[in-house]
């Protein structure tokens, strides 16, 4: 009985051991379902996460996947909505000053054009012949500052005197103005100088040197120009059939 006994019990020992051992592979087996659990919670509730990435990069900028304000294109989008839309300076019609007023030129007054250039100047209609060929040549600002400073001769009120004079430094005579004429240093150094108070006169200097520049520069090439040709022929022809 003893042996059978001891038998039975070396025969339940093992099966106690593995019913033993069972449980705790059991709680095991259930500690890693438990662990599992959370991380298949945590798969699909990634999904959204994922997706809401995924969703920020459509609105994104660019293909980046950030929205951040410090995206490059972003930055980029901004300064060019910042970028100044208004058009250049010698775009802006209603700053030029209109084309004076004058009868068309007889074939005298254009065959005179040729003899000097103080005779092209001192006619409405030679001015405006020559302000036109001047625009094709982008130099069109040394005639308006020569007419700013005629117009600014006539005035007699000390205000408008100033207003006008400084009008003119912003247009002709300041570095930052696209129509900026070409004026040595020392004529640049008296302006500034009066410009604390301006009279008719503080451009004389200036307009004497841009009324020079014209002529040595441009009137040669004005009277080779088709424009003044095409008008010299126009008129002989019209003086011919009257």
């Amino acid at each position: 009985m003893r042996t059978a006994n001891g038998g039975k019990t070396a025969g339940a020992s093992p099966a106690a051991g593995g019913a033993d051992s069972g449980t705790p592979m059991g709680s095991e087996r259930l500690e890693m379902r438990k662990r599992q659990m959370p991380a298949a919670q945590e798969t699909p509730g990634s999904a959204p996460g994922q997706h809401g990435v995924g969703s920020r990069g459509s609105n994104a900028c660019c293909f980046c996947w950030c929205c951040c304000c410090s995206c490059s294109c972003l930055t980029v989008r901004n300064q060019e909505d910042q970028r100044p839309s208004r058009a250049s300076y010698e775009l802006r019609t209603e700053d030029l000053p209109t084309c004076e007023e004058s009868p068309t030129p007889t074939l005298e007054e254009v065959n005179a054009w040729a003899q000097s250039f103080d005779k092209l100047m001192i006619t409405p209609a030679g001015r405006n012949a020559f302000r036109e060929f001047l625009r094709t040549e982008f130099s069109e600002e040394n005639m308006l500052f020569w007419m700013a400073c005629e117009e600014l001769k006539k005035e007699a009120n000390k205000n408008i005197i100033e207003e006008k004079a400084r009008i003119i430094y912003e247009n002709y005579i300041s570095i930052l103005s696209p129509k900026e004429v070409s004026l040595d240093s020392r004529v640049r150094e008296v302006i500034n100088r009066n410009m604390v108070e301006p009279s008719q006169h503080i451009f004389d200097d200036a307009q004497l040197q841009i009324y020079t520049l014209m002529h040595r520069d441009s009137y040669p090439r004005f009277m080779n120009s088709a424009l003044y040709k095409d008008l010299l022929r126009s008129l002989s022809e019209k003086s011919v059939e009257a």
